[in-house]
Order: C-alpha cells, then sequence, then structure tokens
C-alpha cells in the first residue's frame, strides 16, 4: 500500500493533485491529516497514475474490496476493529446503522429507543440544548463534534421550542457531568424525558469526515431496551427511509394556531426582558421559528404575532402588521413552498416589509423567482464567515441549513447581498423593486455570536421608513 504522501508525490505535488482533480489544496492537506483518500478520487488518481485498488490508502472509513466493514469500538481510544453484524462489541448497547451498510457501536444513552434520520454534524463549542430543540433539525441527527456535551446540564431557559426536535444525538464522550449554576437537570435525564436516544463512545471524527467528504447520510440510531440489535432490520430502515429532499416538515414544527410574543432577550441577573411599549406590528410566520428570534425582533421594538406555516396572505394579513418576518424551519424549501410562496406572494404585491432568515430566505427566494437545491453536507455551526457584499465587512455567524438559494437563477431585481466564506454559497437576498430582504444564517444566535444582531434594526428601520411614506 502507498501512502498518502507518496500518492500525492506521485500526481506533481498537492497543488498538481489538487489541480488534476478539481479540488482545493485544503482537501489535499485533509488526506495528509487523515492518511487516507476519499474513495470519489480513487478512479481519477488510478488513472494518473497507473496503481492499482490495493495500492491506496484507504482508511477505516472505506473498507478494501472482500472485507468486512469496519465497526468503532467503545472506550478504545476509538479504534477500528472488525465485527460480525450479529456480535456487538462487549461493552456496547447502541448502534448506528447508515444506509450505506457501516455500523457504528458505542454506548447508549437518553431514551431506549430507535429513530431513523439524517445524519449531519455541528462544530458548535456550546448551546447543544439549544441546538437539539431548533426547530430546523426536525428530522436529523446530530453528531457532535465538541467533547464536552453535558457540561452545563439543562434548564428551562436554553430551549428554542418545548420539545427537541432533533431525532437523536451523537457524541464521543460519555454525557459530562453538570458544572453549572444554572443547570437545573442533567442532560440524560432532560434527554429520557423528551423520548430522544443517544450514542457515544463512537469516532465521531470518522463520522465527520465521512459526512464532509460524502454529504449527509440516512441512518438509524438504535438503543434497545433488551440490547438486541437486528442489523439486516435497521439496515432496511436506514435505506427505506426517503430522507430530507422533497419533505415538507415546516407543518410538523409550526404552531397550530396564532398568539401573541412580547418576551425580549435574557440578561445576565435579569432573566428574560418583556416588550411594553412596542413601536410597529410584527406578524411571525413560524415555519420552525427559535424562541430566540422572536425574542429579538421584541427587543427591536416589535409588537409580534407569530402565525401557522400554512398562514395564507389573507390570514397574514388580517392582523394588520406593519411587517411581515418569514422563520426559520425545517425539510425542503420547495415542498414547503407549495403553499407558502402563495401566501408571501401575496404579502409582497401590499408593499409592507419582509424579513426572512434560514428557511425563510429560502423561502422569499422561491417567492420571487428562483430556485433552491440541496448542499452536499450544509452549514451547522456557531463560527461560519459571511460576507456583506456591500461594505465587505466580514461577520462570524451562526448557521444551520442543508439548502441553499440557486444564485443563478435570482431573476433581475434581486440581488446577492451576502457570501459564504466557507463555500462561496448564498448567504442573502434582497429586492431592489420591494422592501424585502432575508439572509440564509442566524442572526439571532443562541448559540452563537451577536455580529448579526443589527438585522432586526434594519428591518424595524425598514418598517419605520414605510409607515413615514
Amino acid at each position: 500500500m502507498r501512502t498518502v504522501e507518496q500518492i500525492i508525490a506521485l500526481m506533481g505535488g498537492a497543488e498538481a493533485t489538487a489541480r488534476r482533480l478539481g479540488i482545493g489544496t485544503e482537501a489535499v492537506r485533509k488526506w495528509r491529516q487523515a492518511r487516507a483518500v476519499p474513495a470519489k478520487h480513487w478512479p481519477a488518481i488510478l488513472a494518473a497514475t497507473g496503481l492499482d485498488l490495493p495500492d491506496l490508502p484507504q482508511g477505516t472509513d472505506a473498507p478494501r474490496p472482500d472485507t468486512p466493514k469496519p465497526h468503532a469500538a467503545p472506550q478504545q481510544e476509538n479504534a477500528p476493529v472488525t465485527q460480525t453484524p450479529d456480535a456487538p462489541p462487549p461493552g456496547a448497547t447502541a448502534a448506528l446503522v447508515l444506509a450505506d451498510g457501516s455500523v457504528f457501536w458505542g454506548r447508549g444513552f437518553g431514551a431506549q429507543a430507535t429513530t431513523v434520520a439524517e445524519i449531519c454534524f455541528n462544530t458548535a463549542m456550546t448551546g447543544y440544548q439549544e441546538v437539539l430543540t431548533d426547530p430546523s433539525y426536525a428530522g436529523q441527527t446530530i453528531c457532535f463534534t465538541f467533547p464536552h456535551i453535558g457540561n452545563v446540564g439543562a434548564n428551562a431557559e436554553d430551549i428554542e421550542a418545548i420539545t427537541p426536535a432533533a431525532r437523536g444525538l451523537i457524541v464521543k464522550q460519555d454525557l459530562t457531568e453538570p458544572s453549572n449554576y444554572r443547570a437545573t437537570r442533567h442532560l440524560d435525564d432532560w434527554l429520557k424525558s423528551h423520548g430522544v436516544p443517544g450514542i457515544a463512545g463512537l469516532d465521531t471524527r470518522a463520522l465527520t469526515v465521512r459526512i464532509r467528504d460524502g454529504g449527509a447520510p440516512n441512518g438509524v440510531l438504535a438503543h434497545p431496551a433488551d440490547g438486541r440489535f437486528d442489523i439486516p432490520a435497521l439496515l432496511a430502515q436506514a435505506k427505506a427511509w426517503p430522507g430530507l429532499e422533497g419533505m415538507d416538515l415546516a407543518k410538523e414544527v409550526s404552531t397550530r394556531q396564532s398568539y401573541s410574543w412580547d418576551e425580549a432577550e435574557w440578561a445576565w441577573g435579569e432573566g428574560f426582558g418583556k416588550q411594553t411599549a412596542p413601536q410597529c406590528k410584527v406578524v411571525a410566520v413560524d415555519y420552525g421559528a427559535k424562541r430566540n428570534i422572536l425574542r429579538c425582533l421584541a427587543a427591536a421594538g416589535c409588537a409580534v404575532t407569530v402565525v401557522p406555516a400554512t398562514a395564507t396572505a389573507e390570514d397574514i394579513l388580517s392582523h394588520k402588521p406593519d411587517g411581515v418576518f418569514l422563520s426559520n424551519g425545517p425539510g425542503d424549501p420547495a415542498a414547503t413552498g407549495a403553499y407558502a410562496v402563495p401566501a408571501i406572494q401575496g404579502v409582497l404585491e401590499t408593499g409592507l416589509p419582509v424579513f426572512g432568515i434560514c428557511l425563510g430566505h429560502q423561502l422569499l427566494a422561491l417567492a420571487l423567482g428562483a430556485k433552491t437545491y440541496k448542499l452536499d453536507r450544509g452549514h451547522r455551526g456557531a463560527n461560519q464567515p459571511v460576507k456583506e457584499l456591500a461594505t465587505g465587512k466580514v461577520e462570524i455567524t451562526s448557521q444551520n441549513h442543508g439548502f441553499a438559494v440557486d444564485d443563478a437563477s435570482l431573476p433581475d431585481g434581486v440581488t446577492v447581498t451576502h457570501r459564504s466564506l466557507f463555500d462561496g454559497s448564498n448567504e442573502g437576498i434582497a429586492s431592489s423593486t420591494k422592501p424585502a430582504f432575508s439572509v440564509q444564517y442566524h442572526p439571532e444566535a443562541s448559540p452563537g455570536p451577536t455580529d448579526s444582531h443589527h438585522l432586526f434594526r434594519r428591518f424595524v428601520g425598514m418598517i419605520e421608513a414605510a409607515k413615514a411614506n
């Protein structure tokens, strides 16, 4: 077997390798770090070097032909070991079975349950409770790359919805004991109370690399009460799950009826504030709204009325708003757009200011005539750099999305305002003919940096200008 360094040398060096494969030199650097070459590049490398398949350094996430797939063993520095499907390693009480047949063994925690979902990773170092309760994670199981999950326990304040939206969670280390004055219960107890299973002890780095290189797979997280694993049945369940593309999940997480919101942002030593003297009226369409978004609107001076995702333009306008907010949410925007787009178009025709975040950004783009597509791996974390094109200003943002707006499909009169500095994808749009703008990221943070809080004030400023005219 040749080493990664030898392969790169045969290809003519790192820059030549990147150029011949159409990738960045950063990807080549990651090969060196992982000491493996992703399988999708094997054919090009074999053709360019004349090597045979057994010569390639394939790593633990790409088993050789005619050999068993590796499974990560618990509490052994996550070293891969070969196991037959019906013989879990000693101490394993949970399994993660991916649709490609890969099986990761580990120690179960949280609820004793089995769940199927898209497997994604999140790089945030804070706010795991906010992440787990973000409605945008409906239909997904989260692999946390940060190791200290559980260290601040759980409480009733750090939630973005009443119940967790994520279907499961994956961590490397066992849940940390709470060590925070605000903790009211152990995270494990909180997960059990909501029926959410988890798995610890597997190689989260290997899983993250797999998702990074191959996209987010479908998978089943099994933490059975009887400790028995029917791997073929779990694999069949993972393969049969249709995935998020084409799936409308906004209806599942949205409110069922309208309600008013006046709670403002949290302050240390004071708790949550309250908006008692609003300057304008805003209707927030709930496609899976995070509570902190509503708090930021209230803190910016808005009296907020929240309406269901399925609200029509007539429903929205019946509240006589000064502006309309389109919230974040889960699923495929094209599917949700079947009923959301006509409602948004009806609002746009009135000339009311419109502001969208995340799914709301994608739906506004659809309503303006653009298209969306599914990203290979999505953006999920609290350290994502975004550039505002008009000013050149770079903000560090919190993000959670698996779909994006297609820049090439934007019609005349709609401009790109923000762009990701990670992959160049669209992060914001604005209409030049209507008072409407949106961003792909989460300016409310929670968790994450507050660099983009000013966007809520921009929205209120747009409303004040419209009222003045």
